[in-house]
């Protein structure tokens, strides 16, 4: 079984930046795919970005694309998600995810991290 922890949530102002990681336990990280999603309160947890098993490629929500990067280090067994030009619209609490195949549907992820709580004020 795959356990992740998030760390590296905060609060920032409108325009910092933050790197999210993300700590996967035991040996079987690179056999899946990662991705982040986040959750609002109120709102459904949504897709954010992904990045395939070998890490050749990502995908991005239209909402963050140009703005966050994610990145996996195998060596480390961890994966990033890098933020800039935060806006408050990014506030909420960022999860972790790791899925079998590639997808950006939460029902496809198997195991998920606990969150770190990103807030960004004007």
């Amino acid at each position: 079984q795959v356990q992740l922890v998030e760390s590296g949530g905060g609060l920032v102002q409108a325009g910092g930046s933050l790197r999210l990681s993300c700590a996967a336990s035991g040996r079987t990280f690179s056999n899946y795919v990662m991705g982040w999603f986040r959750q609002a309160p109120g709102k459904e947890r949504e897709f954010v970005a992904l990045i395939t098993k070998s890490g050749s490629s990502t995908l991005y929500a239209s909402s963050v694309k140009g703005r966050f990067t994610i990145s996996r280090d195998s060596a480390k067994n961890t994966v990033y998600l890098q933020l800039t030009s935060l806006k408050p619209e990014d506030t909420a609490v960022y999860y972790c995810a790791a899925s079998p195949i590639t997808t950006m549907s939460r029902s496809g992820y198997d195991y998920w991290g606990q969150g770190t709580q990103v807030t960004v004020s004007s």
